[in-house]
């Protein structure tokens, strides 16, 4: 069944569609959520309301409400409606709709809309044939994906069309909709003679992770399984809630954007030193499945870029961790990766060493290669005094310290500048005082010949 025309089935049909397929909305006021899209006075609102619509591609998670405001487009716009499926359409189908667009337009003037459900599953051939009909506005695109159109879809495709990002639904949002389906007795469960109670309902929304579908469903399969009580009434009780929704599925694809959403919050928390949420993210993303390989590479860096000299001990921890968890394998790497990730994300801070081999790089790749100086030149070899390489240099551990001021750039530059956090202080405080050296030494460096 077109799920977009449900309710143009016969009567029968529709009643045994799921919950969630019946209580689709059919027009804005019904439509729950994405406020931000679909807020009075937004972009998208209006040009809904004003039959003004442009290309548009609607990106988010499952069960948030993508074919559903297609429904809605479908029933408001003046312009005919088509629909193919990412997974079942072919190059075949895409040119019958062109064609028939082209005529139409032709001979009535009428527009055609075409709703491409999972349009990232389309192979790059296929959203080609649909370019031209885009650009030349014969066809007026509505693509829905869960998948970043910036990355699946062809660029001169997203470049035509207006990205739309649609967020999981708050639980205030996802209780309303139990609301609206539990008074609804045409399409929902009102008048059945079903209580849900407070707790029940809340649970339901809290474990729905933002998904509409998901939360209906939850509730559909708790009032069809629950037998009536004395009184003759359905009670969806909280412990009735929890048997209906079972546990929570993460909400993870291994190569799409929750994979590296989850990733950038994990190393973002163990930057901002935050352990607690930084075993969160490790937690989501091992329970979901993800290679702990990439895991621990992104701890491994982490250490230097983020902790850098702060504490050096970051990096021998993490590269201890890496070996450690190939070494064992899962499940008790997960100890492993959670005692680096909390090391990690308690050292003192330092992006220092990263800042600075940033800025060595720009002035290598952008300024004048500087020569290396005669005395720092390799003399080992024969003939090599002959053009005074090595002439001049001083061996450091020759003088007191290890240490002795010469010229090692011909001119003078500063990458590194540490800061004071953690054992970085100390290395602050002997290369302000070897600097200073270098300074002197550098006034003083032998004419270049």
């Amino acid at each position: 069944m077109d799920e977009l025309f449900a309710e143009s089935e016969p009567e029968s049909f529709f009643k045994q569609a799921p919950l969630a397929a019946r209580m689709r909305p059919r027009h804005l006021d019904e439509y729950v959520g994405q406020e931000h899209i679909l807020g009075q006075g937004k972009l998208l609102r209006r040009a809904i309301e004003a039959d003004r619509l442009t290309s548009i591609i609607l990106y988010g998670p499952p069960g948030t409400g993508k074919t559903s405001l297609a429904q809605i487009i479908a029933a408001s716009t003046r312009s005919r409606f088509e629909r193919l499926s990412g997974v079942e359409s072919s190059v075949a189908d895409i040119r019958r709709v062109a064609a028939t667009a082209v005529q139409r337009l032709r001979n009535s003037g009428e527009r055609t809309t075409l709703f491409v459900d999972e349009i990232h599953r389309f192979s790059k051939s296929q959203q080609d044939v649909l370019l031209p009909d885009v650009e030349s506005g014969v066809l007026r695109l509505i693509g829905a994906t869960t998948h970043n159109p910036f990355f699946y879809v062809n660029t001169p495709l997203v470049s035509r069309s207006q990205i739309f990002q649609l967020e999981p639904l708050a639980e205030k949002d996802l209780l309303k909709l139990l609301d609206m389906a539990m008074h609804d007795e045409e399409r929902g469960l009102g008048g059945q003679g079903i209580i849900l109670e407070s707790g029940a309902a809340e649970h339901i929304a809290r474990l729905s992770d933002g998904d509409a579908r998901k939360c209906l469903s939850a509730l559909e399969i708790a009032a069809l399984t629950t037998p009536p009580s004395e009184d003759g009434k359905i009670y969806v009780t909280l412990p009735v809630a929890e048997e209906s929704i079972q546990r929570k599925a993460v909400v993870y694809d291994g190569d799409g954007d929750a994979h590296y959403d989850t990733i950038s919050a994990f190393i973002k928390s163990m930057r901002g030193s935050d352990p607690d949420a930084a075993l969160y993210w490790l937690a989501k993303m091992l329970h979901a499945g993800e290679d702990y390989r990439f895991i621990v590479r992104r701890i491994v860096i982490c250490a230097s870029e983020d902790v850098g000299m702060a504490d050096s001990n970051a990096l021998i921890v993490a590269v201890s961790a890496q070996q450690a968890c190939d070494f064992v394998g899962l499940p008790e790497a997960q100890l492993i990766l959670a005692h680096a990730t909390v090391y990690v994300a308690t050292a003192p801070k330092s992006n220092r060493c990263t800042v600075a081999i940033g800025k060595a790089s720009k002035e290598v790749a952008e300024g004048r290669t500087l020569a290396v100086p005669l005395h720092l030149r390799d003399g080992h070899y024969k003939g090599a005094k002959s053009f005074g390489h090595g002439e001049g240099y001083k061996y450091s551990h020759d003088y007191e310290g290890g240490f002795v001021p010469q010229a090692y750039l011909p001119e003078g530059r500063v990458y590194y500048e540490p800061t004071e956090n953690g054992l970085e202080k100390r290395v602050k405080e002997r290369l302000d005082f070897w600097r200073s050296q270098f300074d002197q030494a550098n006034k003083m460096s032998p004419p270049k010949k």
